[in-house]
């Protein structure tokens, strides 16, 4: 097998075993959120916040958390943005406390903007109250995607997409650099095919 269609098997391969796997322990402030226990701490090193689009949507503020392995999205905020296909699922929410809460589905593929970057993310649905100002978590799995790099010291959040890279200051909310990478350059037509593309290569080899 050429070695391209092994990564994007590994890929695919890892992607559905998070999208089934019965059981996710959910950390962080993704946990406090679902919880309703305190407003998360937002001077909390592990967290920053970043403006986020879906679609036409300006949802507000996504909270870059390195504690919580999923990509959180409440339902009100689906139902805003709509025309999104949202999926069932088996999977669970082992929560801090040891309690688990059930998913209302998942939602795959959404593109998302964040400055000018933008990102193929999916999505954990849950029943739960919205927080206005920061509706949506991104966690581990999306800062994997967009090469996150963090320095807490001066308040910045580095990330990229398949043409550029991006710096935030998250202290002074804007963004204060940005860089082109030629040798990933790619239309973002070109970036939702290729993700179409790897869904469907070798389908027979993941069973």
């Amino acid at each position: 097998m050429p070695s391209y269609a092994k990564v994007l098997k590994e890929l695919l391969t890892k992607k559905r075993k998070y999208i089934e796997k019965e059981t996710i322990e959910v950390q962080g402030n993704c946990s406090v959120i679902i919880q309703k226990l305190v407003p998360p701490k937002l001077q909390d090193p592990r967290s920053f916040t970043i403006p986020c689009t879906i679609g036409d949507l300006e949802v507000g503020r996504a909270l870059i958390d390195l504690g919580s392995n999923i990509n959180l999205m409440p339902l009100s905020v689906l139902k805003k943005i709509g025309g999104l296909r949202l999926k069932p699922t088996k999977i669970s929410l082992l929560m801090a406390d040891g309690s688990s809460k059930k998913p209302y589905g998942v939602v795959e593929d959404i593109v998302v903007q964040m400055e000018r970057l933008e990102f193929l993310v999916d999505f954990v649905v849950m029943e739960m109250k919205e927080d206005e100002n920061i509706p949506i978590i991104r966690g581990r799995p999306f800062m994997k995607t967009a090469e996150v790099i963090i320095n807490v010291d001066d308040g910045l959040i580095m990330f990229k997409d398949q043409e550029e890279e991006v710096i935030f200051d998250v202290i002074k909310d804007k963004q204060i650099q940005v860089k082109k990478i030629s040798h990933r350059a790619a239309s973002k037509d070109a970036l939702v095919n290729r993700h179409k593309a790897t869904k469907s290569i070798n389908k027979e080899e993941l069973q």
